[in-house]
């Protein structure tokens, strides 16, 4: 599909009209990209480099001026052919532009700014604002996307602080089970490797791929056997044993076998075949058997399959009080668990007196699909034009919403005593400044592997970043935990 990697239609068609529309003399417009608010506090920026590497480091050629040409007059929307022959013989078909950015696995605080990028030939003024639409969106999704995952490991770190001795099991609870629920390939693969960065488990494709493809990752996840209605329905609701016995005796040479358990009624199957008739067969399964329950209220079923399978397999109890099951079984939950509910699920498991330990997660459509721009109130905007040899700071200021308020002047990132602040670039020396040029001119300036992402997103910061999140935890645990001898 060669259309869809030509940059030059990769955009918004009035994009094509607005190289006229800067004052006469304008030789270079500065732009930036900034998290204006939204639901987070914090974001965790990842994405960048996928986007420079497939798109920005491939020229376009003649055939792609020829296509963007017939594209755009065919929408009745203006095209300047010279323009862009001028990016082809004069720049070797790259987009004169350079751009700098925070460490991708960086995390802080909302309203900073994450990307600056100027054009660095006077000629092509209107190349710093025409790939906008992409740019953004390869921006906004990922960040959003780590951002939801990173928060998701905040809360799940806590409830390991309060109820579990295996802190170090933190990389294996969240699993990845968007790919089907997202709206393109490409939004599994920039997605799914934005959660990579702080879990280690996915079954989506695309996103492993990606993470190995754009950044180097070496082994950015694990997965196991897992099962499907459609193959225990095969065997017909009389059969359901003989079909979860199958898949233990199949998938026992991998060491890991999820079974299904709501494929017709869950708690039957818990009690009566996981925890009767197959419970000498899973005792001696050599690995993990994963209880899978696949609906119901999240908060209760998780709990409840949990303390059922204690009931059948037994427990013991950590040096905290809390009960957990032998290390061959787990309850596997991957249904309804979005940034909302997960706190409440270990909330309860807490309440219940269950450690952490106990469940491992799954977040589908709630991971990779339910969020947009305005989640993070993603925007990018000019901030300084060079006119007639004179630097212009430039920003919007709408009245009626100032949230839309921009950022004015050529930017910089302050880093101080641990806290980010975004200042004009004059302010700080540039040694200081933690924007660091990424890609200037089809050049990739800086590569930064999936391991350095993974490093960054999992240093400390401050607690204020995420203690809205952790708080209800710390709150519930205070008024109804009941571990076990308390």
């Amino acid at each position: 599909m060669t259309e869809f990697s030509n940059i030059i239609i990769n955009t918004d068609n009035y994009k094509h009209c607005h190289y006229p529309l800067y004052p006469p003399g304008t030789e270079y417009v500065s732009s930036y990209i900034e998290s204006r608010g939204g639901e987070f506090p914090v974001q965790m920026f990842v994405g960048l480099q996928a986007f420079i590497r497939e798109f920005l480091m491939h020229p376009i050629t003649l055939d792609d001026i020829d296509e963007a040409e017939y594209t755009e007059r065919e929408q009745g929307m203006h095209f300047n052919r010279d323009n862009w022959l001028g990016v082809l013989n004069d720049h070797g078909g790259f987009l004169p532009v350079e751009i700098e950015a925070v460490p991708e696995g960086t995390v802080l605080p909302v309203k900073n700014v994450l990307v600056q990028l100027i054009n660095t030939d006077p000629k092509y003024w209107w190349a710093t604002s025409f790939f906008e639409t992409a740019l953004l969106r390869a921006v906004w999704y990922p960040t959003t996307i780590g951002t939801i995952s990173w928060l998701s490991r905040k809360v799940i770190e806590e409830s390991l602080r309060q109820t579990s001795d295996h802190p170090e099991s933190i990389r294996h609870i969240l699993h990845d089970y968007g790919a089907r629920g997202v709206s393109s390939q490409e939004s599994a693969a920039l997605g799914g490797l934005a959660h990579l960065v702080n879990f280690s488990q996915s079954d989506t494709v695309p996103g492993i791929v990606g993470a190995k493809k754009w950044y180097n990752a070496v082994d950015p996840s694990n997965s196991g056997p897992n099962s499907e209605h459609a193959g225990f329905c095969a065997w017909g609701r009389e059969n359901e044993a003989e079909a979860m016995l199958n898949m233990l005796d199949t998938m026992e040479p991998d060491g890991c076998a999820l079974l299904l358990s709501d494929t017709y009624d869950h708690e039957n199957a818990v009690k009566n075949i996981i925890g009767g008739e197959l419970k000498e067969r899973i005792e001696n399964f050599k690995g993990l058997v994963g209880v899978r329950p696949d609906s119901g209220d999240v908060v209760d079923v998780t709990s409840s399959t949990t303390e059922w399978l204690m009931d059948a397999f037994g427990y013991t109890t950590n040096s905290k009080g809390y009960k957990v099951l032998p290390d061959f079984v787990r309850t596997v939950q991957g249904d309804g668990v979005r940034r909302e509910t997960l706190p409440k699920v270990f909330m309860e498991m807490e309440r219940r007196g269950l450690a952490t330990d106990n469940a491992v997660f799954g977040m589908g459509g709630g991971l990779l699909q339910h969020c947009n721009r305005d989640t993070m109130e993603f925007g990018m905007k000019a901030n300084a034009a060079k006119v007639n040899g004179e630097w212009r700071d430039i920003g919007k200021s709408p009245t009626g919403d100032s949230m839309k308020l921009s950022k004015k002047g050529r930017l910089a990132l302050k880093l101080e005593d641990g806290e980010y602040t975004t200042v004009k670039r004059e302010e700080i020396a540039p040694e200081e400044n933690q924007l660091v040029p990424v890609f200037r001119n089809g050049q990739l300036l800086k590569k930064w592997d999936f391991s350095e992402l993974i490093e960054r997103a999992e240093a400390e910061y401050p607690e204020h970043y995420y203690s809205d999140y952790v708080t209800p935890l710390r709150e519930a645990a205070k008024g109804g935990a009941t571990p076990v001898g308390a």
